[in-house]
């Protein structure tokens, strides 16, 4: 059996995962999604992919790159077809789609009555003013991030005498995406800003870190520490309801614990990177993937 893992750049997290494929007796190659190719001139539609004679049971997706829309599209069509053809794409393409657009996320959360931030999401500078100022009468600190990011990249404070952000500016790329910012718990008697970042598989919580930030944006990409934490009841059980109002088969969960001791969901992530759990947990993350994979594969043959 050979599996493809799409990726421009296998890196750490690839080479965790190829290993635990070898270690099943799977053949794992590195494919980039934009070299597949749409071969619609014959008698059945064709996904070719490098390295793969033929279609293969499953993908492991491991990255999307970002283009322009038509090229999206275009890799995120490879997906859908290959799903159409029996292929088990994981994650499922469909909540791939729902999580990387942080809107869409954060209305599922919010539909399933999964805790997150007063979230708004707008177009129009003058809506943009509108809930800044209401915002701002209410004693709310508004967060600022990209719709589509990740690594914690263009996440900002947006403060009252700041000026807002043009539509077109980095970052912001035409849509205002505005989280309401949750003040977390002292540590040890002292303000230290953190989240938690909770790993979902099959429905089941396998580990989750605390990420203490060197500022108080906490991603591991930006320079926050990873430690272990217990899995209480209530944080566990809303990254499970997370996962499933997304309706997805793994995902990584962040979670922030406001002062007041409530839990809400920030993001939920489809193709996350574990490098930093992996460094706080004996537990195999890419083996308990794999072996999740295959097990889907197992049961749609």
């Amino acid at each position: 059996m050979k599996i493809p893992i799409f990726t421009d750049d296998p890196g750490w997290h690839g080479a965790q995962l190829k290993q635990a494929f070898a270690l099943r007796g799977v053949e794992a190659v590195f494919v980039s999604l934009q070299a597949c190719v749409i071969d619609l001139s014959g008698d059945k539609p064709q996904i070719k992919i490098p390295l793969c004679d033929s279609l293969p049971p499953a993908v492991f997706v491991r990255g999307v790159s970002g283009g322009t829309l038509q090229q999206v599209i275009t890799r995120l069509n490879v997906l859908h077809m290959l799903s159409m053809q029996g292929v088990v794409i994981y994650n499922d393409v469909k909540a791939i789609e729902r999580t990387v657009d942080k809107a869409m996320t954060s209305f599922l959360l919010k539909l399933h009555g999964v805790a997150t931030p007063p979230t708004w999401i707008a177009e129009s500078r003058a809506h943009a003013e509108s809930i800044r100022r209401a915002a701002a009468k209410n004693n709310q600190t508004l967060v600022i991030k990209p719709l589509f990011g990740s690594q914690g990249l263009g996440v900002r404070k947006l403060f009252d005498h700041e000026a807002l952000p043009v539509p077109m500016q980095q970052f912001v790329d035409g849509v205002y995406y505005f989280q309401q910012l949750i003040e977390t718990p002292m540590i040890a008697g002292k303000a230290a800003p953190h989240d938690y970042r909770v790993f979902v598989i099959n429905g089941k919580v396998v580990a989750a870190m605390r990420r203490i930030g060197a500022s108080w944006v906490n991603n591991v990409a930006a320079g926050g520490r990873c430690e272990l934490a217990e899995q209480n009841q209530v944080m566990s059980q809303l990254a499970l309801n997370a996962a499933a109002a997304l309706d997805i088969a793994y995902c990584g969960v962040d979670i922030i614990q406001a002062a007041s001791g409530e839990y809400y969901v920030l993001e939920v992530n489809s193709i996350p990177a574990w490098k930093g759990l992996q460094s706080v947990t004996d537990l195999n993350v890419a083996q308990l993937l794999v072996d999740d994979l295959l097990r889907r594969i197992e049961y749609a043959s």
